[in-house]
């Protein structure tokens, strides 16, 4: 399935209580889904790889580099509207109404990161949000967070989301998404007004030790390498890549070791050869090293002395016969008729090493319980009235048009404003609404946008999330956000996500 659009994406957070307004119907043929990590095993090697190599994947993550920016004379006012009558799916910890106010913005603790490796196949983050289910396991972020919109795959790999991610900082753990739902007609036609993602993840999992690569691991046989290399990939507790052995000569160990070991002849200098030790230098057999040895050429007949010294001169001896290479001694022996023309050259023989090469990542993980309550869920709100204030939620990056830096994605911020109608023909959509926002687009897909927000409890209604952004009135400063309009039909998207137990991973 190829996916090309360029905007999109929705953070919904819902729940399954009923907030006695009408459920709008949803056929089931209109919501799609699509397996993450369909097993235990494969959900461990997926926290292992984000948690490995003392988090750099984490840490060197970037923004999803998706367009984001629309131009001015694209955003007008549009029509979106509601399907069914409003309603709303409370927040984890308000299924009962209370009233709560507070001078202060307390920041969310059910927002986050979903980190994904991309169609560049390099890691990536949007931002997301925890939201309310039956077995407070779910997530909801931009479609295209979780869809891979830039190539022919289905979704984006090793997706996880980490509520209150800081700089490779994991406070409530790492989830593996386990199964992603979205509407249909994303999933085939791309639409805009359906691009958003509902996931399913599995309970939260940190590690239990330093995640540490013991790269490179070095043997003194091939059949010793062999076998370690067998044990890390068939050990389900290492997330084991790229394994490979490599034969390397040690030039600072002479001879083999243990029963097995091999030895490589290498052509040495004199002043290695010498450094071995038990008079090696003299040149009597019966005097070598262990493993050293000299090759004795001697030059004969009646051109012995000019081939000798041709031999020497292309060497570039020094005047006590050694080559300038340092691998050559030439000398002599008697004299006038009796002289005989010498040179030496010499050999050691070094160990042989196997190195074993790749990443393996010695990562021991602990459970650490359910998403929802470790952090909370968001609650749904759908089929509302435009011109609504609500608060954004998210994690803004990037430049302005102009070039200015506001924002660098390490952590949440926050924005507030009016909802509007809005048409964007650029995103393939004709149900979209606006927010006045400075928020930059990258970091920004997938914020959330929280309708009756109750600072206190850090928790109120998902209506919205950042799909794009846009400079309206020319000032190269981006001023507006824009969201998919959720209405009943996100509702039936969720809901269908919402009642699917996930599990444990260890």
């Amino acid at each position: 399935m190829k996916r090309t659009i360029t905007f999109g994406g929705i953070v919904a957070a819902t729940g399954l209580l009923a907030a006695g307004l009408a459920t709008p119907a949803q056929a089931a043929d209109e919501v799609a889904k699509d397996v993450l990590a369909n097993t235990n095993y494969a959900a461990q090697q997926v926290a292992k790889f984000w948690y490995g190599e003392n988090k750099a994947n984490l840490i060197n993550a970037k923004p999803y580099a998706v367009e984001t920016k629309v131009a001015a004379k694209h955003v007008s006012s549009g029509g979106p509207s509601a399907d069914t009558k409003p309603g709303v799916v409370p927040a984890i910890g308000d299924e009962k109404k209370t009233a709560s106010k507070s001078k202060n913005v307390n920041l969310p603790k059910t927002s986050g990161k979903v980190f994904f490796i991309g169609a560049d196949k390099k890691p990536h983050w949007c931002s997301a949000t925890s939201v309310q289910s039956q077995y407070r396991n779910l997530v909801a972020t931009a479609g295209h967070c979780v869809y891979d919109t830039e190539s022919n795959k289905a979704t984006l790999d090793k997706w996880v989301f980490i509520p209150g991610y800081y700089q490779g900082k994991t406070p409530w753990g790492i989830y593996v998404g386990k199964q992603a739902f979205t509407h249909y007609d994303y999933d085939v036609y791309e639409d805009g007004d359906r691009n958003y993602a509902f996931v399913t993840v599995y309970n939260g999992v940190l590690p239990t030790g330093a995640a540490v690569s013991k790269d490179p691991l070095t043997f003194e046989t091939k059949a010793l390498a062999e076998k370690a290399k067998a044990d890390i990939e068939a050990n389900k507790e290492n997330g084991a890549s790229r394994l490979w052995i490599e034969r390397v000569v040690d030039t600072k160990k002479i001879g083999p070791d243990p029963a097995g070991s091999e030895v490589q002849k290498t052509d040495v200098t004199r002043a290695a050869f010498k450094a071995v030790g038990n008079n090696a230098s003299k040149g009597y057999p019966a005097a070598y090293a262990p493993h050293t040895g000299v090759n004795h050429q001697e030059f004969k007949g009646d051109n012995a002395k000019q081939a000798w010294e041709a031999a020497k001169a292309a060497a570039k001896a020094d005047g006590n016969g050694v080559s300038a290479d340092g691998k050559a001694y030439f000398y002599t022996e008697g004299s006038k008729n009796h002289k005989k023309y010498y040179k030496h050259t010499y050999w050691i023989e070094y160990d042989v090493d196997y190195v074993l090469h790749g990443r393996v990542l010695w990562v021991g993980l602990k459970d650490v319980g359910r998403l929802g309550d470790n952090v909370g869920g968001q609650g749904l709100a759908y089929n509302q009235k435009v011109g609504s204030n609500v608060f954004v939620f998210g994690y803004p990056s990037g430049a302005h048009p102009d070039g200015n830096n506001a924002f660098n994605g390490k952590t949440l911020k926050w924005s507030y404003g009016k909802t509007f109608a809005a048409q964007v023909p650029a995103i393939k959509a004709e149900e979209l609404v606006g927010v006045k926002s400075s928020f930059t687009g990258e970091g920004s897909l997938g914020s959330a946008w929280l309708l009756n927000y109750k600072s206190a409890k850090r928790i109120g209604y998902l209506n919205g999330v950042t799909i794009a952004v846009a400079d309206r009135d020319g000032n190269k400063r981006i001023d507006t956000s824009l969201s998919p309009y959720f209405d009943g039909e996100t509702y039936g998207v969720y809901k269908a996500a919402a009642a699917l137990w996930s599990g444990k991973i260890v």
